[in-house]
């Protein structure tokens, strides 16, 4: 079995299966533990991805736990074994614990080094992006059930240099991350500063207060709300008309063609708007008198998801029609197409994905998370585009796309979509439903206009600022995966020339082992004999 580290070597190391090392999936002793001794109980979540932070604080009874758990020891790595826990990299060493015994999900693989190996550096090694591409293509199970095979770690090959080497290369390593980490930290921070100042733009613009002061000054030249209503009646239908006559061209030309394929359908009755009149306490209660509340029903025509066809119908990179993911959505209103671009065939687009066609100035927003609230307006590199079943589409004529994008992307507007929403496993899916009866403040088409301006006009750097934010977090996430890649072909740190020679050492692993073998090893017994006394 191979791995990316199989690079020339320093000549005191050597390149070794990690169960030469370290055991994979230790056996624990549970003879002699009483069940109401108190233990560390380390779920799933208490393991953060790419930190290698464990939260140690939760305490069962050993009674609790002693069946349908994995049991560790201090100085034991936990690695995450089902998807997508293992490629967001949870993986860490165990701290100290409640009577030094820990006890978690069934989801851990557990590595217990040897005495030649280094908690830390079989940490560093293992949670590295690299090692986790290689655990990922070796993965089996059904899809969203996946997981890494024991034998794919008991197999898989460590550099391993002396033990003082090792704690050289992690004493480096903490170093540099630590600096990295700091840098890292402020960035999270602006991050985070520029997201409160896009909301407090977003909040006062939804309230009135951004053009509370044009209105005053253009009070004599606005719509009153009921005429708002009654021109998106009229332009409704006004639409309904054309469409109806649109439709009776098709058909004729269907019966011109000898009635060959299915009939087109004729276009459905628009539903009369109205007014909403909003109860006490709801977010938009307090909009200015001027405006009108409506659902979204009745402000676009069209509201629905997408469709995803067969994996084998998708293609990377390049193809007839781009086909847009939620990773390709953005919470700036911008849609992000050089991530991993998709395309269907023309074909596919015309026939099964007929529905889920979008065009330009059509927004979308992801219906499934979390997170929730990434919105995208359709722009005009392409004259149409398709999208997958996780997204929903609004297509207006009445709301200027930049409005009601801004609008979706509200915080407030987020999190009330959300609270009707429907949790599963800690998956939020919103129904058309919810999509097609979300309230929307609506000013006049002057006014829209003016928000869309002064919204731009106050975030026309942000948008810059959070793709080199976003763009210096990556690049720190790829020096830090640089470091691990020296550290482990070992360009980290100096080679000590002191060093026991790699014949030696690997002379001595193994005889460690084979020792291990014949007198059992201790490290199998998750306790001492202080705690075989005590209970």
């Amino acid at each position: 079995m191979t791995s990316f580290f199989d690079s020339e070597l320093p000549p005191n190391w050597e390149l070794l299966p990690i169960s030469e090392v370290a055991e994979v999936n230790p056996k624990f002793d549970k003879r002699g533990i009483a069940d109401d001794l108190e233990v560390t109980f380390i779920p799933m979540p208490a393991v953060e991805a790419e930190t290698g932070f464990i939260d140690a604080s939760g305490v069962r009874c050993f009674g609790q736990v002693k069946k349908g758990y994995t049991g560790f020891l201090e100085g034991d790595v936990l690695f995450a074994k089902i998807t997508p826990c293992m490629e967001n990299g949870k993986m860490a060493v165990v701290p100290a614990m409640k009577n030094g015994v820990g006890f978690g999900s069934t989801e851990f693989h557990v590595l217990r080094p040897g005495p030649n190996l280094d908690s830390k550096f079989l940490y560093y090694f293992v949670s590295s992006k690299q090692v986790r591409f290689d655990a990922e293509h070796n993965m089996s199970g059904a899809v969203g059930q996946k997981r890494v095979p024991a034998a794919y770690l008991v197999g898989y090959r460590i550099p391993v240099p002396s033990i003082d080497q090792q704690k050289r290369i992690v004493s480096k390593i903490e170093e540099i991350y630590s600096e990295l980490d700091n840098g890292i930290s402020a960035l999270k921070t602006a991050r985070k500063q520029l997201k409160v100042y896009r909301q407090a733009v977003l909040k006062h613009a939804f309230e009135g207060k951004l053009t509370a002061k044009w209105r005053e000054k253009n009070a004599g030249k606005l719509e009153y709300p009921q005429h708002i209503v009654a021109r998106i009646q009229w332009e409704r239908e006004a639409r309904y008309q054309q469409q109806s006559e649109d439709w009776k061209a098709a058909v004729e030309l269907w019966k011109a063609n000898g009635k060959l394929g299915r009939k087109p359908g004729s276009p459905k009755k628009l539903d009369v708007p109205e007014a909403i009149k909003l109860p006490l306490g709801h977010y938009l209660a307090d909009m200015p008198k001027e405006w009108v509340c409506i659902k979204a029903r009745h402000l676009c025509d069209f509201i629905t998801k997408g469709t995803t066809p067969a994996k084998s119908e998708l293609f990377s990179g390049e193809g007839d029609v781009p086909f847009i993911k939620v990773y390709n959505l953005t919470k700036s209103g911008r849609l992000d197409f050089t991530i991993d671009p998709t395309y269907v065939t023309n074909d596919v687009h015309q026939r099964f994905l007929c529905r889920s066609k979008v065009f330009p100035g059509d927004v979308l927003m992801n219906i499934v998370g979390p997170p929730l609230g990434k919105v995208s307006i359709v722009p005009d590199s392409f004259k149409e585009w398709n999208i997958n079943q996780a997204i929903a589409i609004y297509r207006s004529k009445i709301l200027k796309p930049k409005y009601l994008s801004e609008f979706l992307l509200f915080e407030k507007t987020v999190n009330f979509m959300m609270a009707q929403s429907k949790a599963t496993a800690g998956q939020f899916n919103l129904t058309l439903e919810i999509c097609r009866e979300l309230p929307i403040p609506v000013p006049s088409m002057e006014e829209q206009y003016e928000i869309v301006s002064r919204i731009e006009e106050k975030l026309s750097n942000l948008d810059f600022l959070s793709i080199e934010i976003e763009r210096q977090l990556s690049k720190s996430e790829t020096l830090r995966q640089s470091i691990l890649k020296k550290a482990f072909s070992g360009q980290l740190v100096p080679q000590d020339p002191d060093d026991e020679p790699a014949s030696e050492l690997l002379d001595r692993i193994r005889a460690e082992k084979q020792k291990g073998k014949q007198t059992g090893r201790a490290s199998a017994q998750p306790y001492g004999s202080s705690l075989r006394e005590a209970t």
